[in-house]
């Protein structure tokens, strides 16, 4: 029978490398695990962590088309990081030049959450949780 554990990584591919490294990196604060240049496929592949666990491949490829993120379509919706407190993350976003959605409140779980874009519109969310103790301090 299938039994996944977890979730092991996110694959990501941009279309300007350079553009998405430093949002992921320095905007988002994943760190890099590994950065390789592929020279038979002209193309880069970042490994990043967050809270001390591998979370995303970012790929570059030359010339990839565009992802349709408006209207919404079939496929991957967005990628939603926890955060402790959504206001604190949304206004650090903010002042390092990231368009932020208005806070909303989830409904269902009474949770705050709001969205953000990558550098190539790839929908992002911010998504609070009280309870959370990073892997690296489990």
């Amino acid at each position: 029978m299938f039994q996944a554990i977890k979730i092991h990584h996110i694959a990501i591919i941009c279309s300007d490398y350079q553009k998405s490294k430093h949002f992921y990196t320095e905007i988002l604060g994943l760190k890099v695990l590994q950065e390789i240049y592929r020279s038979e496929r002209q193309s880069y592949k970042l490994d990043l962590s967050l809270g001390g666990e591998y979370v995303i491949e970012l790929f570059s490829f030359n010339a990839p088309p565009a992802r349709v993120s408006r209207p919404e379509a079939c496929g991957l919706r967005h990628l939603a990081f926890a955060v402790s407190d959504v206001e604190a993350a949304k206004q650090a976003l903010e002042k390092k030049g990231v368009e932020v959605e208005a806070i909303r409140v989830d409904e269902h779980t009474g949770k705050k959450f709001t969205f953000f874009a990558d550098p190539d519109d790839l929908p992002l969310e911010l998504y609070e949780i009280q309870d959370f103790t990073p892997a690296s301090k489990k």
